[in-house]
């Protein structure tokens, strides 16, 4: 069964280390993310992102972000792969289940997504999911 999700996320923590800093102001970055969900998702999750940041401020980011939480009265767990940027203060990013990481309840779970960021560290989810 395909199911839309919509929502938004808080992030709850955000601990980001530069691994390579240039002189021009360009680095590049890991950063481990905690959020809270809400909405049709309900559950928490930790993120795992690498980061390049151009000299304006800018940056691309891929990731894996472990998802723990109920949908649609079934609790589980799932790893999304995020692909993403962040630009003129607004972060997006595409991102797909991986597949065969549902555990629990959500075994079978799959499909794709989408965020943007709002303010103070939340953002609007959408996901296309098959559970």
């Amino acid at each position: 069964m395909t199911k839309m999700l919509n929502g938004v996320f808080q992030i709850t923590g955000w601990d980001e280390k530069p691994y390579l800093e240039n002189d021009d102001g360009s680095k590049q970055s890991h950063a481990k993310i905690c959020q809270s969900y809400s909405g049709d998702l309900v559950g928490s999750s930790e993120i795992q992102y690498l980061m390049t940041y151009q000299t304006d401020g800018s940056a691309i980011f891929v990731g894996f972000e472990t998802v723990t939480g109920t949908i649609n009265e079934k609790s589980g767990s799932f790893v999304i792969q995020h692909t993403g940027k962040f630009e003129a203060g607004v972060a997006t990013s595409n991102f797909e289940i991986v597949p065969n990481t549902g555990k629990n309840e959500l075994t079978n779970i799959s499909g794709k997504g989408f965020f943007k960021s709002g303010e103070n560290g939340q953002a609007k989810y959408e996901f296309t999911i098959n559970a």
